[in-house]
Order: C-alpha cells, then sequence, then structure tokens
C-alpha cells in the first residue's frame, strides 16, 4: 500500500471493518478476475456515469433498499479506482491514501466544528468552506477552475450562471414566448436556469422529474384505459 499499511495476507481473516473487507474484496477480485485486470481509470469512466445515476434515481424515485445497493454499487467504483491506483508504478496512492485525504480536506473546511471558528448560519458555513477551499487552490486563476465540463448541460448551465455572477458577468436574457432561432433558444433555456438559481431551485432536478412523469404518463398511455401493465 502506498501509505505502508500492512494487508492481509492471502487466506488471512478480514477484519470487522465492513469498508475493510469490501476493499479487500476489491483486492482479490482485481487480482483474480482477467476481465478485472485490464480495466483502466478510463474504462470505468461509464460504469461510474451509470452508477451514479442509478443512485440519483434511487434518491428521488426508490426504496430506502434500492438506495442501500445503489451506493454500494458506487462505492464499488471508488474502490476499484483505488485498487487500479494502487498498483501504478510511478504514483500509487490507495483507498486509505484517499480516506486520509478526505479526512484532513473535510476537517479543514468545517473549521466551526473541528477548530474555533464560527458559523451560525448555513452562509457562514459557506463563508469557511469557500475561504478554506481559496486557500487549497491558490494555482487558480479563473472562477471557473475546477468546473468540469462533463456535467450535463442544464446542471452546468446553472453552475456557470453563478460562477458569472460572481465577476459581474450577467446571463443571457431572452423572452421565452417563441425563440427564432438555436442561438435564441440556448438565451431562452439559460434565462429559465437563471430564473430557477434566483429562486433556489434546481434545473437539472426540476427538468429529470418533469421527465420522469412524462414517462409515466406515457407508459399510462401505452397501456390504454383500463389495461393492467404486465
Amino acid at each position: 500500500m502506498a501509505s505502508g499499511a500492512t494487508r492481509p495476507a492471502e487466506g488471512e481473516a478480514v477484519s470487522d471493518d465492513a469498508l475493510r473487507e469490501a476493499a479487500e474484496t476489491m483486492r482479490a477480485v482485481r487480482e483474480r478476475c482477467v476481465w478485472t485486470q485490464r480495466i483502466t481509470h478510463r474504462d470505468l469512466v461509464p460504469y461510474l456515469v451509470e452508477e451514479s445515476a442509478e443512485v440519483i434515481d434511487a434518491v428521488e424515485d426508490g426504496t430506502r433498499a434500492d438506495l442501500r445497493e445503489e451506493l454500494g454499487d458506487l462505492l464499488w467504483q471508488v474502490l476499484f479506482h483505488a485498487e487500479i491506483a494502487a498498483g501504478d508504478t510511478d504514483d500509487p496512492f490507495d483507498i486509505d491514501d484517499i480516506a486520509r485525504g478526505l479526512t484532513e480536506k473535510m476537517v479543514r473546511r468545517h473549521p466551526h466544528v473541528f477548530a474555533g471558528a464560527v458559523a451560525s448560519t448555513p452562509e457562514e458555513v459557506l463563508v469557511h468552506w469557500n475561504a478554506a477551499k481559496a486557500a487549497e487552490k491558490k494555482e487558480r486563476t479563473s472562477v471557473l477552475d475546477g468546473v468540469s465540463a462533463h456535467m450535463p448541460s442544464l446542471a452546468l448551465a446553472q453552475k456557470l450562471v453563478g460562477k458569472a455572477a460572481q465577476v459581474g458577468v450577467g446571463a443571457p436574457t431572452h423572452h421565452l414566448a417563441d425563440p427564432e432561432t438555436e442561438a435564441e433558444l440556448g438565451d431562452a433555456l439559460l434565462t429559465l436556469v437563471q430564473f430557477a438559481r434566483t429562486r433556489g431551485w434546481d434545473a437539472e432536478r426540476a427538468l429529470r422529474e418533469r421527465l420522469r412523469s412524462l414517462r409515466t404518463e406515457v407508459q399510462a398511455a401505452e397501456a390504454g384505459p383500463g389495461t393492467a401493465r404486465e
């Protein structure tokens, strides 16, 4: 392990720590499964996207059992990436390094919990968070640094509208009634995103939930009146 921790020997009993057991299960799969041995970080990206989407489905429209299972599947992706990284010859790190780095970062970003800072409102919490983040990311020169272009377009639009506001750039506005070109349609969509942002709404979630309702309506129409679906 990159951090010097000792792994259980082959055949040795795994501890009662369920997370450790999951990590060791991943290690065994990586060592013994010929398909898994060939997988790279890049190969895993489609699975990470899929599993993340399934967690969202479970949160918004699933049962508690669904959520527990899908969070487990997402955790498996993290463990998978960690095990691949542990085998890197140039810059190895493992799940313990990831967890340690995460803990250190979260402690830094919550000085009102772990140090003497005071935050009595969510807004004050955000001030501490942003200050700690700025100190960590001193190399960033733009408010856009760290904003992934791979986010869904609607979620990315809402993120960029907020970032633009930080530097005094207003989002395009458009009369929503009848855009005449694709560019005007883009402006109209951004207008709606800005509308959502000013009200504290999540534009991506709003559309996703409406699409879920539309899916139900389509299925009901396919079934026909009085027809039971299989």
